[in-house]
Order: structure tokens, then sequence, then C-alpha cells
């Protein structure tokens, strides 16, 4: 798509009456409304200001490019002004500004509108380009003027230097990743030419990472720059010498960045995601790692705010949230509508979005929501998230390789039409698949233990209790759950009480971990580990998914320990329980003592704590 196809004469202001900042914003967004291309301009106005406020668009060298994404956009388009005078838009040299561009990008804008929007960003880097648009007489001349500087850039320019590397890598990003992440990336390029330096430059815009940079180059390189005002994966950085400013320096300090990147002087970037661990695997286990984190990371509001909430509502009665119930309550059937069936529906599908999203970019996120939802509703549990998760992220990237040689006209509809509708089809299919034999698995548990019967308490005890923490809401668990219900309702209460401290211990454990072994957790892990305490006193085993997710090798061998052990103990203890759910707040009604029940719950909690206090390793 060319420029002037977004950037038309009804969008041009030869002669500007703005003489301030506010009034040039202002100015502009009324030329974009009155040529129909603004739904909603008081929208468009706030995000522009939105983007204002993060930092200026005022460039320096007498441009200004203020710029949104806002569903407040009809049809992407351009305006561009032009003040003769020049007025003082906050620029970053401190200089008048004479020339606008002002970028309108809708919230459904193609790649390929976003890529055209970018790229006019980066010719006004070319001050002879400049210079042609400030003495154009009429608005055919300031079109004419951009489409001859677009045919003069037809020639792609390579990246690849004539050597096995780069002696420099770069990474770009802003905000709205429309146009200063590009501005930056040509002027690094454009410097490093002049000095003959070899740069490669990985550019996170709003379609994504492009040019991403590999672990072979970054390995080779002599340093890196980050000129970006949005986050960066950098623990693929580590041990690197690494320069970190805004993208604005990228723009106006290229030189000076560059011969920075070139000295001895240059900091080396010591990163506390990656830790020994890390390190004494390959770079696949570390993205494994890093995808992983960002599923649990963006997960984990999910588990606490709803796990919070399904406690209180347990405050009026255990039963409370039931319509048929006597106890019923109106206000805690909604704190269980909202924290169960509403945080806790959302948290597995959440949990695969983000991991796919961290696999394969935004073209894996709809896929992983889908495929996470197919886990959840399928009772798959949280193992069935990762599944899903990963899963949906190595097949959008397969997608994605799949398609890269159609036709260049073929571009706009990859992102929206080819991608969603191939990644969330193979990925539904996969995991539609797989839920029946997790079904029948299941199934197949809940009839194995009905066959042990309960004549030896205290080994169905430490199984129902292990159980409860192998999947954490999982199949496993279910199967435990529903046995220990259906012993209820035979009139035989010990297996449920085996079952609801089996469940009580891993969030309990791992809280009083996080809070004896500091130093063997992240500072949000032992913020989340607080929470615990309450999750685990309410019978949520849900709370220790995160910490599962993180390190499964270390938690889920820790949590189901202490979990077989406070069911063995219940179960030599001959505690029984009438109450299918809630936690600490019906340990009055068992049968048997309820200190001892207590006390078996404790052990193990105490068990996985100090298990996980021995083999977790040291944060960094």
């Amino acid at each position: 798509m060319r420029i002037s196809e977004l950037l038309k004469k009804d969008t041009i202001v030869l002669n500007m009456k703005a003489t301030d900042k506010s009034s040039a914003i202002d100015e502009l967004v009324r030329k974009l409304d009155s040529a129909g291309r603004l739904n909603d301009p008081s929208q468009y106005k706030k995000a522009i200001w939105e983007r204002e406020e993060q930092s200026t668009t005022g460039i320096g060298d007498g441009i200004a490019i203020p710029h949104a994404k806002s569903a407040g956009v009809q049809t992407p388009a351009i305006a561009f002004g032009r003040s003769s005078d020049g007025l003082n838009y906050e620029s970053l040299d401190g200089q008048p500004t004479h020339l606008f561009f002002m970028i309108a990008a809708s919230e459904n804008a193609t790649q390929s509108h976003l890529d055209t929007l970018s790229r006019l960003s980066t010719y006004l880097m070319d001050e002879a380009f400049r210079n042609k648009l400030l003495v154009a007489s009429s608005e055919d001349d300031i079109v004419k003027a951009i489409d001859e500087k677009e045919e003069e850039q037809q020639k792609p320019e390579g990246d690849s230097p004539s050597g096995s590397g780069f002696q420099l890598l770069a990474v770009t990003g802003c905000p709205t990743g429309i146009a200063h992440t590009y501005m930056a990336a040509d002027a690094l390029k454009a410097e490093a030419k002049k000095q003959g330096v070899t740069i490669k430059v990985e550019t996170n815009g709003s379609g994504g990472v492009k040019n991403r940079l590999t672990a072979e180059e970054i390995a080779a390189a002599d340093a890196i720059i980050i000129a970006a005002d949005t986050k960066v994966d950098m623990a693929r950085f580590s041990g690197k010498p690494v320069i970190q400013t805004g993208v604005t320096d990228g723009i106006r300090k290229p030189n000076e960045l560059i011969m920075k990147a070139l000295s001895e002087s240059v900091p080396v970037y010591e990163s506390a995601e990656r830790g020994s661990r890390a390190n004494e695997g390959s770079g696949e286990r570390r993205g494994f790692y890093k995808h992983l984190m960002n599923g649990v990371s963006n997960m984990l509001p999910f588990v606490v705010g709803g796990g919070i909430l399904i406690a209180i509502s347990f405050i009026f009665g255990i039963e409370a949230s039931d319509p048929s119930h006597p106890s019923y309550n109106a206000f805690a059937d909604m704190l269980m509508t909202i924290g169960g069936g509403n945080a806790f529906g959302l948290m597995i599908p959440v949990l695969a979005a983000f991991i796919a999203m961290s696999i394969a970019d935004r073209p894996g996120f709809a896929a992983g929501m889908v495929g996470g939802l197919i886990a959840s509703t399928g009772e798959a549990g949280f193992l069935g998230g990762l599944i899903a998760g990963f899963l949906a992220g190595y097949v959008a990237l397969f997608i994605r390789r799949l398609l890269e040689g159609l036709p260049q006209f073929l571009e706009g509809i990859k992102t929206v039409l080819l991608y969603p509708v191939l990644n969330i089809f193979l990925t539904g299919m996969a995991m539609l698949l797989l839920v029946s034999p997790l079904a029948a698995f299941n199934s197949g548990l809940e009839s194995w233990l009905s066959g042990m019967g309960t004549s030896n308490m205290i080994i169905l005890g430490i199984i129902l209790g292990g159980m409860m923490a192998i999947d954490m809401g999982g199949p496993v668990n279910k199967a435990a759950f529903t046995f220990g219900i259906a012993m209820i309702d035979a009139g035989n209460f010990g297996p449920h009480a085996a079952v609801m401290a089996g469940g009580m211990v891993p969030p309990l454990g791992i809280a009083l971990a996080t809070t004896f072994f500091k130093n063997k957790f992240t500072k949000q892990e032992r913020e989340g580990g607080k929470t615990n305490y309450v999750l685990g006193l309410s019978f949520i085993t849900e709370g220790a998914i995160p910490f599962a997710a993180a390190d499964p090798g270390r938690v889920i061998p820790s949590i189901i320990v202490g979990s077989a052990v406070a069911g063995g103990l219940t179960a030599l203890f001959g505690i029984g329980l009438p109450a299918p759910h809630g936690g600490a707040f019906v340990i009055p009604l068992v049968y048997g003592s309820a200190l001892a029940y207590l006390f078996a719950i404790l052990v193990g909690a105490i068990v996985t704590a100090l298990m996980l206090g021995v083999w977790k390793k040291k944060t960094v």
C-alpha cells in the first residue's frame, strides 16, 4: 500500500493557523474529521494526548508526528500540516516545528496499513525530502514528493553483513509502535552505515516483533543498543554489554549511541530472570521458561482475585451461594459467580493465551485462549492449559512460516483472516482430541478408587491426599474429589476428610515456604505466597498453580508428598468430614478430633514447605 492512499489532498493543510502544540493538534484532528476519516474525534484526540504524555512526538529538525491507534478512527489516514513561521511543539531540540504528520490508525487496521503508516516516519529522516515538503506550493506537490520518495525506496536495503555476524545489535520500540519505532531503527542503521559498522535492528512495532535477533547473533555481537519505551525481552542479553535508553535517543543521538556501544565502557547486563538453572541449559530451555512465566504472571491476578472472592463468599455459609439451600445469600452468590464462575473460569484460558503469545506474538493469542478454554471446560486443568498454550504458540509459528511465500497483495489479510482462522482451527481440533482421553482417564481413576473400597483407610488417605496435589483442579484432582463426595453420599465421611486436607496443603505449604525461605522466591512470588494462606484455609488448591507452573520439577513433588502425608494422618486419626467444601470453615463439623485434623493439615504443609526450602535454588 502506498502512502498516497492514506494521505489525500483533503487531509492536507498547507498554511496552518495554529500557534502552539494544543491548537496544532486540534487543527489536524478537525481536518481528519471533516474529511470523514474519524467517527469519534474526541476519542481520537484523547488517544493523541495520551501518547504525548508518554513522550513528545516533536522529534526535532522541525518535524512533529502526533499519532495514535484508536477506535475513534473510522479509516486509517494521515493528515499533513505545514506552518511557515513554525510553532512551539515542545520539540526535543527546542526548535520551532514546521512540518506535521498526524497518523490515525484504526483499532482494526491491517498490517499493510500499519506498515505504510510506519514507513512514512522513516522518510522524514531525509533532509532533502523535508525540504521538498517545506517549499511545495500545492497539495499536489506534497503528494508528488511523497510518491517520488517511495519510488526511491522501492529496493530494500539489506541488513546482512558480509562477515559471519553483526558488530552491533539494536532493539527499538515505542508505546504505539507506529512511528518512533521505525524512525529510531532507520537512524541507527543510517549512522552505522556512515561509520562502516554492521548492525541489525529488531523493531517492536504494532504488528509485533520484526527482524528478531537470534541467539547466535546476540552471542557474536560486540554490544546491544536498546532504544525503547516499551517492554523488551531482556533476559536473552544477559552477559552482554547493553545500552538502555529511550526511543527518542535512537532518533536524535544515533552517533552517540553507536560510538558508546563500540567503546569498552558499556556495562554488562545481568538478568534476574536468567539464573543458574537457565545457564546450565540450552537457549530453548530458557525460551520455554520465559514462555511459561509469561503465562503464569498474567494468570496470577485471576487466581488471587477469584480465590479471595470465593473465600469471602464462604463467610455467609458454605452453601450460601446455592439458591436451593436454606442458607442462600444473594451477595454470596454474586461473589461465587464472579470469583468461581468467571475469574477462575478465565484462569486456564489466560494462562494458555499468554504462553502462546510469548511464543508466537499476537497471532498465537487467540488460538491459545480458545485452546485454554477447551482445556478448562473439558476439565483438563492447568496441565491441559499448559499443553494448549505451547501447542497454540508453535502452531502459530508453523502457520506463519507456511504462509511466508504468499503473494505480496495477500499480506494484508494474513493477520486479520488467515492466521486467526487456521491457528484457532488447528489448535481447537487438537485440544478436542486431547480432552476425550483426559475425560476417560478421569473416569478410570474414579472406578479404580471405588474398587479399592475403604478397608485400608491409611493407604487410601495417602492416595487421595496426593491426588489432590498432582494437577490442582485437573482430572486427577477431580477424580479424588468426586470419589470423596460419593463416599459422603454413601455415609462414609473418612475419604473426603483426606481429600480436603490434601487440597488445603499445597497453597498453605507454599505460603509457609515463601514466608520462611524468602531467598528462594522472587518478590512477586513472596507477595503471591501471602494470599495462599487465605486460599489454602478456604480449600482453594488452585492458589498453588502459578508456583507449580513456574517450577514444576520442584513444586509438584513437594506438594504431592505434603498432601499425601496430610491425607494419611487424617485417616490414621480416624477423621470424618460430612461437608463437601469449606476448608477451615467446616473443621468444627468433623467427626473425631478437630485439633487432630488441624495437626494433620499443618504437618503436611510443613513437609511441603521444608521440601521447597531445600530443593529450590536461591533467586538471583
